[in-house]
């Protein structure tokens, strides 16, 4: 009953806002005609005029009805259509304007040819030009929310999917350091709880303060520091960021870092080398990382391991979605170093 008297409603409005429209329109549409009228020395041209005006109204209202029912027929409406109407209409009012030199005054049949069946379908193809235009503009609409609650969908999934794949690499981090170097342990627990409090808590958003999501990376950074130990060298050049408006996209960055530790131990050096820069620079955030990398080792290892490329397709991904033609990503690989460039614009 409710939805009932709320369909009424909206037909009310609806129809008033039509009733209004057509009152504002029909006047210059009466001074349009009017002025053809007089050109054409006709007598009583007011009389006529607001019964043209009248019939031009009509003619509109019944193009619209009569476009509904082609739309019924047609399904889909291209821009083929409304350029097919926009010629016809076209003309129709060339042929009027063509004759409006050569008034049939006392032939009523010559002027119902020449004028007012012209002029009758210069309306009714009006009627259907707008409803047509209208129908397409509900359908591109219609198209970019579902297309955009699409990729809402799809980038929660994604997200969704972050804490899971870090937890995931994690686990098996501190199994293979339970039995060799058990005393390291529980300080990484400690840390651990921290970076999953942050990644299921913080990161369900769309965007965060780039304040956040660094302190989150540099306690990543000081966990893979307890893991890895003496064998990691590390060089970090991170702007101090205390703006909260600085936004990012969360546990975006943090897929290079994590797969530059976990990759950079493939190397055939002692030592594992990493370097991390990130700087803001206009309106733009300038991230780079670059680590110790043998080839070879990967490229053996790629059978076994078949989720290794998980977090860079699902970060790739997300880029693409929240930073549709405001980013700029690179990956280098070469023989010993691997070297990842990313430019995102500022949110």
């Amino acid at each position: 009953m409710k939805n009932s008297k709320l369909t009424d409603d909206k037909d009310l409005i609806r129809n008033s806002a039509y009733f209004v429209l057509s009152t504002i329109v029909s006047v210059p549409i009466f001074l349009a005609i009017d002025a053809f009228i007089n050109a054409m020395h006709l007598n009583e041209d007011e009389a006529i005029s607001a019964a043209a005006t009248g019939c031009f109204l009509g003619g509109v209202f019944l193009g619209r009805y009569c476009a509904e029912i082609l739309l019924e027929q047609i399904k889909k409406i291209s821009n083929l259509h409304l350029v097919a109407l926009f010629i016809v209409i076209v003309v129709n009012i060339i042929w009027i304007f063509y004759h409006a030199d050569f008034p049939f005054e006392n032939h009523p049949a010559l002027n119902l040819l020449m004028y007012w069946i012209p002029f009758l379908g210069v309306s009714v193809l009006t009627g259907i030009l707008i409803k047509f235009i209208r129908f397409m503009s509900q359908n591109e609409l219609k198209e970019a929310q579902t297309s955009a609650a699409n990729s809402q969908s799809e980038l929660h999934l994604l997200q969704s999917q972050l804490s899971p794949h870090f937890l995931f690499n994690t686990l098996n981090n501190l199994y293979g350091l339970s039995i060799t170097q058990h005393e390291k342990i529980p300080p990484l627990l400690l840390r651990l709880s921290d970076l999953l409090r942050y990644s299921v808590y913080e990161s369900n958003q769309s965007f965060v303060p780039l304040k956040e999501e660094l302190s989150y990376i540099d306690n990543y950074i000081e966990f893979e520091k307890i893991r890895i130990g003496d064998r990691l060298v590390l060089k970090t050049d991170i702007e101090k960021i205390d703006n909260p408006n600085i936004k990012i996209a969360p546990m975006l960055l943090i897929v290079f870092i994590e797969n530059a530790f976990k990759h950079s131990k493939n190397t055939a050096e002692e030592n594992i080398f990493i370097d991390i820069s990130l700087k803001t620079w206009s309106n733009y955030i300038l991230f780079s990382i670059k680590n110790s990398h043998n080839k070879a080792a990967v490229e053996e290892g790629t059978t076994i391991n078949q989720n290794s490329g998980f977090g860079l397709a699902n970060v790739k991904k997300r880029l693409e979605l929240l930073y549709p033609n405001e980013f700029e990503l690179t990956i280098e690989e070469e023989e010993i170093t691997y070297n990842v460039n990313v430019r995102l614009k500022i949110k």
